[in-house]
């Protein structure tokens, strides 16, 4: 039985307040105690006064034993920077659109906690990548991806990237830039690239270039304790480099280490739902517009 739950939001639209409040209300009737990011907890949304606010789930004197991401996927990807450290699992509301990570629907919530708050539930555990070198790239935030760590040009003209697993060269790269990809990321920037699809609890690693002059370059999947490292060419002085929602400028000369993180992401699955079905739902599989 669920006592303790923080709510993380950043989201300011009308829908994801609303979604925060029915959030609160629902665990408060289950007689679970409350903690809820500070800019969600405005007076339009909160009104009960035993609701505890936070900036940072560290500062907290107790901390949650689960903690609700409302908004979208991108969301989500900020509340793994809160939790990562911490072994708390996450649960995904969802009130963006594609909603793969965040992937309780907002019209459900209410039979939603009543399965959190018994027990109906299930924690997955994902893979996280970590730009290991150079550090510092992002101003102190962490360098740690739940989605991927991408490679990119930062001008109009391509780059060179040489690529090399365990000190092992893979290939050249003549592209705009490589997608380095966790499974649970296999479904965001890499699908639209052309990549495979994984299940969230494949360990593995995918490479997939983004527009390749050569067009007989194709995604590789590599095992999940692999060590890449990335030397980078070009006609300007800097590329870019992104973990996920952050991003920074490096100079060409400088190389891009990838490893596995030391650590893992728990994350909800509730009863009755799974990724394949999520896959389903998401991306219309079977659909026919003709019916």
């Amino acid at each position: 039985m669920l006592q303790r739950v923080a709510i993380f939001s950043k989201d300011n639209n009308a829908k994801t307040r609303e979604a925060v409040r029915k959030l609160v209300d629902e665990f408060l009737s289950h007689t679970v105690h409350v903690q809820v990011f500070q800019t969600a907890s405005d007076p339009e949304t909160i009104n009960d006064k035993s609701v505890e606010s936070f900036s940072d789930l560290r500062s907290l004197s107790s901390l949650p034993e689960m903690v609700l991401s409302v908004g979208g996927d991108g969301t989500f990807l900020e509340t793994m920077l809160q939790v990562k450290d911490l072994g708390i699992p996450v649960a995904g509301v969802n009130t963006g659109r594609m909603g793969f990570l965040a992937n309780i629907p907002e019209e459900e919530i209410g039979n939603s906690v009543d399965q959190l708050c018994t027990g109906q539930f299930e924690i997955a555990e994902r893979t996280l990548l970590e730009l290991a070198h150079p550090a510092g790239l992002f101003d102190g935030v962490s360098a740690t991806a739940l989605n991927e760590i991408t490679i990119q040009k930062a001008t109009l003209s391509m780059i060179t990237i040489h690529v090399y697993v365990n000190e092992t060269f893979l290939n050249t790269y003549w592209a705009d830039g490589l997608i380095v990809s966790t499974a649970t990321g296999s479904t965001a920037y890499n699908l639209s690239a052309g990549g495979p699809i994984l299940s969230p609890d494949d360990q593995s690693i995918i490479i997939s270039p983004i527009s390749p002059h050569n067009l007989t370059i194709r995604p590789i999947v590599i095992p999940g304790d692999c060590k890449l490292k990335m030397v980078m060419e070009g006609r300007t002085t800097e590329y870019l480099a992104t973990c996920d929602f952050r991003f920074g400028k490096v100079p060409m000369g400088e190389e891009i280490h990838i490893r596995k993180a030391g650590s893992k992401l728990k994350t909800v699955m509730l009863n009755g739902r799974d990724f394949y079905s999520t896959l389903r739902n998401k991306l219309m599989w079977g659909a026919d517009k003709r019916n």
